[in-house]
C-alpha cells in the first residue's frame, strides 16, 4: 500500500524560497499522476499544483502560484518536488501531496481511492 511523507516545510520571508518533496513506499509514484494540496488556517483544502505520470509530465498551476511554484517528478527516487519561489504571506499553510486526478485546466483532486495523507509539510511565510 502507498504510504506518502512531505518534507521541506519551514518558515521564510516574503520573496524566499522553499522546496518540498513528496516520498513514496510500497507504490511506485510513477504510477500515478501527483497533486500538491494546501490548507491554509481556516480554509478547506486546496488544489494549487499537480504532475502527470505520462511522459509528457504535463502539469498545472493555479492562478495563484503559477509563475513562481515549479512541480517536478524523479521516479528514479520516488518522489515528486515543488519548489517554491517569490512566496507571499498567503502561501502559508500546510502541504499535503496525494494521488490526484489532475488535468491541465482545473485544479488537482485526490483520487478517490487515496487514503494515504500524510502529516503535511507545514510552510510560513512572514517577516
Amino acid at each position: 500500500q502507498l504510504q506518502i511523507v512531505e518534507s521541506g516545510g519551514g518558515t521564510v520571508q516574503p520573496g524566499g524560497s522553499l522546496k518540498l518533496s513528496c516520498t513514496g513506499s510500497g507504490t511506485p509514484l510513477s504510477y500515478y499522476a501527483i497533486g500538491w494540496f494546501r490548507q491554509a488556517p481556516g480554509k478547506e483544502r486546496e488544489g494549487v499544483s499537480c504532475i502527470h505520470s505520462t511522459l509528457d509530465r504535463s502539469t498545472y498551476y493555479s492562478d495563484s502560484v503559477k509563475g513562481r511554484f515549479t512541480i517536478s517528478r524523479d521516479d528514479s527516487e520516488n518522489a515528486v518536488y515543488l519548489q517554491m519561489d517569490s512566496l507571499k504571506p498567503e502561501g502559508t499553510g500546510l502541504y499535503y501531496c496525494a494521488t490526484a486526478v489532475c488535468y491541465g485546466y482545473q485544479p488537482p483532486r485526490p483520487r478517490r481511492d487515496f487514503d494515504s495523507w500524510g502529516q503535511g509539510a507545514q510552510v510560513t511565510v512572514s517577516s
